[in-house]
This record gives structure tokens, C-alpha cells and sequence, in this order.
């Protein structure tokens, strides 16, 4: 199970802090994410932590936003700054063990979702 939070609302400019905890081990597993998601479009991965150490960003949030994981607590974090209006979404932190994780659909666990809006 994961448990996202750490969502609100702020203006532009400003910083957000999300957290997702876990309830399982997440050092085994392949990969660990961020994704979010505005209505009426496709889920959006937006960084990402491969293989234990490779980090990657979605080309709009690279230099903003930084994604960490703490194993002792089976915790990751995503430490948003430079908010911009477009970064307003629902967030979600997955996790999957599989060999393939490029994409959302290639994650099996979810978090709830935690909204992020951002005022300009």
C-alpha cells in the first residue's frame, strides 16, 4: 500500500513537499515514481528512481522539481519548487517490480492521489 501527502494549493513560484510511505519494502523493488494526472488527459510520469540510482525527469519539471527515497522508512519524496499554474494536477507515487517502467502503465502499485494547485 501507498500512502501519498503533502498536497495543497500555492501561488506560483512557491514550494511543495509530497511524501508517499509505503507499507512494503521499497529497496527491492525496480522502480519508484511520481506520476499526475489533469482531467480529461493521460497519466504523466513525472520523475522517477530506476534500478536503485538512476533518476530521471519529465523534460517539464527537470531543474524543478528533485525525487528522493528513504529505504530505512520505505519513503519517497518529490520536493517541488518553482511551482508553476501547469504543474496543477492530482499526484500519485507508484512502484512496480517489474523490468519495464517507462511509462505509468508499467506500474502496479499506486497511492492515492494527492492534489497540487498552484494560483498564478
Amino acid at each position: 500500500q501507498l500512502q501519498a501527502s503533502g498536497g495543497g494549493a500555492v501561488q506560483a513560484g512557491g514550494s511543495l513537499r509530497l511524501s508517499c510511505a509505503a507499507s512494503f519494502s521499497i529497496h527491492s523493488l525496480s522502480a519508484v515514481a511520481w506520476c499526475r494526472q489533469v482531467p480529461g488527459k493521460p497519466r504523466e510520469l513525472v520523475a522517477s528512481i530506476m534500478s536503485g540510482k538512476i533518476i530521471d525527469y519529465g523534460a517539464s519539471v527537470k531543474g524543478r522539481f528533485t525525487i528522493s527515497r528513504d529505504n530505512s522508512d520505505n519513503t519517497l519524496v518529490l520536493q517541488m519548487n518553482s511551482l508553476k499554474p501547469e504543474d496543477t494536477a492530482v499526484y500519485y507515487c507508484a512502484a512496480t517490480s517489474s523490468v519495464i517502467y517507462y511509462r505509468p502503465t508499467d506500474y502496479g502499485y499506486w497511492g492515492q492521489g494527492t492534489q497540487v494547485t498552484v494560483s498564478s
